[in-house]
This record gives C-alpha cells, sequence and structure tokens, in this order.
C-alpha cells in the first residue's frame, strides 16, 4: 500500500530497499522513529524545491521537529 502524499515522494520499491537501512528501528537502539518515510520525503522536499524550513508543507509535518531531526542525523 501506498503512502504517497506528493507525487515526488519516494516510490514503494525504494521505500523497501532503504527502510532497513535507517536508524530508529524496533529493537535498535534509541527510540523507535514515528515515520521514517514521512521525515525522507521532507528532507527530499527541502533538498529539491531550496525552499527554507519554514515552507515546508504542513502535510509532510511540523518543519521544526523535521529540522531539528535533521540536524541530529547530519
Amino acid at each position: 500500500m501506498s503512502k504517497w502524499i506528493h507525487r515526488h515522494d519516494i516510490s514503494d520499491k525504494v521505500w523497501s530497499i532503504l527502510s532497513p537501512l535507517l536508524p530508529g528501528q524496533q529493537g535498535g537502539w534509541g527510540a523507535v522513529a514515528k515515520d521514517n518515510r514521512l521525515f525522507i520525503n521532507a528532507v527530499f522536499w527541502i533538498l529539491r524545491t531550496g525552499s527554507p524550513w519554514r515552507d515546508l508543507p504542513s502535510s509532510y509535518g511540523d518543519w521544526k521537529n523535521t529540522h531539528r531531526r535533521f540536524s541530529r542525523w547530519r
């Protein structure tokens, strides 16, 4: 089942490859991520558009939390 929100979001096929490689998995160290796919799509949206974090569409979640998480990952 596809969870695409926007037409440029990553496909189910790409997600099936990428998902196991990301932190925040059940049984892993640290907290379990709420929605890695939504986060990755949000970061890709920022990179693709060159927009400031404040312009992140609300469908990707709160821009402050997404930016904070991105800052921790980088």
